[in-house]
């Protein structure tokens, strides 16, 4: 589940910091980078694990602070293909299930990958699996809060870096705060659930 890659990065440390210990100041610097984003077709960062090899540092004209290369290893969420986790149900909705395991909540269990036959119950908003015995047929409700357990089966990196203004946007003036509310937020980062797959 959570793997340590290693990286390399330029880190600027401003003169304020010159007097604290350097792995410190570089430490904290990549991790205000690095850490809660999600690097495209790595995964979630999470924290600096080490420093291995630090190389001569400059200082450019007109810039006061220090800027070094450094080579490091950090610590990644990025489950491998296959891997059972638990987690919660967050919600749930027509698309399907959304889990959440406390610190990264973009997991999708779509329909087809749910106990079969199941049903969506929109009164309730939750997902109903219709389990048949020798008693007949008895509904279980896949309820917010409940842990589930599941395979990773995919993954979705999804480039969200910045784009430029399009050709729409440049012919008409747009309202104050209108491009906020018109765009839909995607994840970065998402883990998917398919057929067969829900334990």
């Amino acid at each position: 589940m959570f793997v340590a890659v290693e990286m390399v990065d330029t880190v600027r440390i401003p003169p304020w910091n010159f007097q604290r210990q350097f792995n410190e100041a570089i430490a904290e610097e990549l991790n205000k980078k690095l850490a809660n984003k999600v690097v495209y077709q790595v995964g979630l960062c999470i924290c600096l694990y080490d420093i291995t090899k630090l190389e001569d540092s400059y200082i450019f004209p007109g810039d006061g602070a220090s800027h070094t290369k450094v080579h490091f290893r950090y610590v990644v969420f990025h489950p491998f293909l296959d891997e059972i986790l638990v987690g919660k149900i967050k919600y749930c909705s027509q698309e399907g299930v959304h889990v959440s395991l406390g610190f990264f909540d973009d997991i999708v269990i779509p329909p087809e990958s749910l106990q079969q036959p199941a049903k969506f119950d929109e009164a309730e908003q939750v997902w109903v699996w219709e389990y048949e015995t020798d008693e007949g047929a008895h509904d279980l409700y896949m309820d917010q809060g409940e842990d589930i357990r599941f395979r990773i089966t995919d993954e979705v990196f999804l480039d969200t870096s910045p784009t430029g203004p399009s050709a729409a946007a440049t012919n008409t003036p747009a309202a104050p705060g209108a491009e906020e509310g018109g765009q839909k937020k995607e994840a970065p980062y998402t883990l998917l659930v398919r057929r067969r797959s829900l334990i």
